[in-house]
């Protein structure tokens, strides 16, 4: 079965294992590559809503392992027991909910190897999160794929607290430390979303100047990164 790039990349992270937990399967494809590469003796396939959970179900029967791969419905982590598996998988949803989902099953979150991530949205709020609480985050990853980035993130429960400057809530310190292939034209295409917001803002009230001002100091940043790089 062919994959997509962005979830090859994260599939790509997850080491051998027992059991890995796909949350938001959708059609089933991480937890099949994974069984069909060895990476992992079975999973779990879970989604919120039964037409995703039904794809996969078929997907994983027209691969004949429905030994191998249990298909659930319901939110999040609750899906799966303390222990049940090693390793969970976290994507295609904003970083609002796979913080909420997170705190939701925290006990679930603190007895897994690792959770690989990838906000489609706000990855900014999940990295804010993640260094507020503690999390190690051990490895960080960028694909770019049908005109878009991809920001993907494998963490572990932890509790050292890590001062970072707020711009590694916007751009990877992970990524930028190891000078990723494609951090620079990321950060670049971060300033000119910011360069564009900042035209549509033509308001001249106090509250507008303030958004304005935050915005600069980002760009200010995001260009001294660059720098570095």
């Amino acid at each position: 079965m062919d994959i997509s790039m962005r979830l090859k990349t994260m599939a790509n992270m997850v080491d051998k294992c027992c059991c890995c937990a796909d949350i938001g399967t959708d059609h089933g494809y991480i937890p099949i590559y994974l069984i069909k590469k060895g990476i992992c003796d079975k999973a779990i396939a879970s989604d919120i809503n039964k037409g995703p959970c039904n794809k996969a179900k078929k997907n994983i029967k027209k691969e004949e392992l429905e030994d191998k791969i249990e298909c659930r419905i319901g939110g999040g982590l609750t899906t799966i027991k303390v222990g049940e598996a090693n390793v969970a998988v976290i994507a295609g949803m904003g970083g609002n909910l796979i913080r909420d989902i997170i705190e939701e099953s925290i006990e679930v979150f603190k007895n897994l190897d690792y959770v690989i991530v990838q906000p489609v949205q706000n990855p900014e709020v999940l990295r804010e999160y993640i260094y507020s609480k503690g999390y190690t985050i051990i490895e960080e990853e960028l694909c770019f794929e049908e005109e878009k980035y991809y920001e993907i993130m494998k963490i572990a429960y932890d509790n050292k607290i890590e001062k970072v400057d707020s711009i590694f809530y916007e751009v990877s310190y992970y990524l930028v430390k190891n000078n990723h292939p494609l951090i620079k034209e990321f950060t670049l295409n971060k300033i000119n979303k910011y360069n564009k917001v900042l035209d549509y803002i033509k308001e001249d009230t106090e509250g507008a100047k303030i958004k304005k001002d935050e915005i600069n100091k980002k760009i200010c940043k995001l260009k001294e990164l660059i720098a570095c790089l």
